[in-house]
């Protein structure tokens, strides 16, 4: 069987290195072959922010870079739609796999679609109920045009079901937990000699993170989080990997000043990010994929949005949302409780491989 992946952004790195690796260990035993041809779409093109992530995780070179970045959703959704099908129609798979929810998704999902080709959609069935989110959109119209649906979640499983999907859908665990423990015995044993390089202390930094385009478009609501992460400074040391459009937009409000008052770093790698979250004491992001990271690691999450995809992580306390709103965001640091439970919501590590034995089914 003839395989064609489509990424496009770091987090789909990650996520297709567990799916890829595990098609390998099937290969090995199996008589049937899954020939499996990567496409990077490039919409993550900054080398920190993508040729680091398959050097590191070791994740096999894309047979095609299409190189299509900035411009508006539009554009680089048609773009991407008119190089895909070109790649598509030259190589014939069988299927494609598709990861999330970002262009790359919806992208190379509606032009397998439309050439009638099978779609399976790794991450299916996640929802946040907004709207105006583009990762919202994305997620939904791949989940309508997709033939396997790969659930991380039973929450995941129950949307579908309440949209009336049903046939294909697959609950395999979250494949980034399989990632999460493939490396966390890797890092433990030197967890830290990054933190220690840069003279943290075990425990005593706080990590964030902010990139998402409702937090960064609108200088209020980035005024906001800056504000109130440069207040928790005050007291403990906020880490922050600043991507460089957050970093742009920063610079074009005006806004810059309040990260003299952070750590500031530039994109870190997977690795180094995992390091990091092992490290710290509590994280605040906008991030969908580290809050499930900080509660994989057991850290407290303060997520600087007013919904999330991973509602479960609610549950018990151990991710709050917060909005925009500096003060918000200082009471929640100051006030989040350390004695917290951890039930394991995410499977068993092993949902790689329960993909790609489902893939020929």
């Amino acid at each position: 069987m003839k395989l064609i992946t489509v990424v496009g952004a770091r987090p789909q790195f990650v996520k297709a290195a567990v799916v890829s690796r595990a098609i390998s260990e099937k290969n090995l035993k199996s008589k049937s072959k899954i020939d499996e041809i990567i496409v990077h779409t490039g919409q993550h093109y900054d080398p920190r922010m993508s040729q680091q992530f398959f050097d590191e995780l070791d994740i096999p070179a894309p047979k095609y870079n299409l190189g299509i970045n900035k411009g508006n959703h539009g554009k680089m959704t048609g773009r991407m739609l008119e190089q895909l099908e070109r790649v598509y129609l030259e190589e014939k798979p069988d299927q494609v796999m598709v990861y999330g929810d970002t262009n790359s998704t919806l992208a190379g999902a509606l032009a397998a679609t439309k050439l009638h080709i099978d779609v399976a959609h790794v991450e299916a069935g996640l929802r946040s109920f907004n709207r105006s989110m583009p990762e919202e959109i994305n997620r939904v119209l791949t989940d309508k045009v997709s033939t396997r649906l790969y659930c991380p979640t039973q929450n995941a499983v129950q949307n579908l079901r309440a949209e009336g999907i049903e046939n294909g859908v697959f609950l395999t665990g979250d494949i980034m937990f399989d990632s999460f423990q493939y490396y966390r015995s890797q890092l433990e044993n030197d967890a830290n000699t990054l933190v220690s390089h840069l003279d943290y202390k075990y425990d005593d930094f706080v990590l964030a993170t902010c990139h998402r385009a409702e937090n960064t478009d609108n200088k209020g609501k980035l005024e906001e989080v800056f504000k109130g992460l440069a207040a928790i400074a005050e007291n403990s040391r906020v880490v922050i990997p600043l991507h460089p459009r957050t970093m742009q937009q920063l610079s074009e409000y005006g806004l810059s000043h309040y990260l003299d008052e952070l750590t500031v770093m530039s994109p870190v790698s997977y690795k180094k990010m995992l390091t990091l979250l092992l490290n710290c004491s509590v994280v605040i992001t906008d991030s969908g994929g580290l809050q499930k990271e900080a509660y994989f690691a057991n850290k407290k999450c303060i997520t600087l949005r007013n919904e999330t995809e991973w509602v479960e992580t609610l549950v018990h306390g151990n991710n709050q949302l917060v909005p925009t709103d500096s003060q918000l965001i200082l009471a929640a640091f100051l006030n989040h409780d350390a004695e917290l439970v951890w039930p394991a919501l995410y499977g068993d590590g092993n949902a790689g491989l329960l993909i790609a034995e489902t893939l020929e089914d």
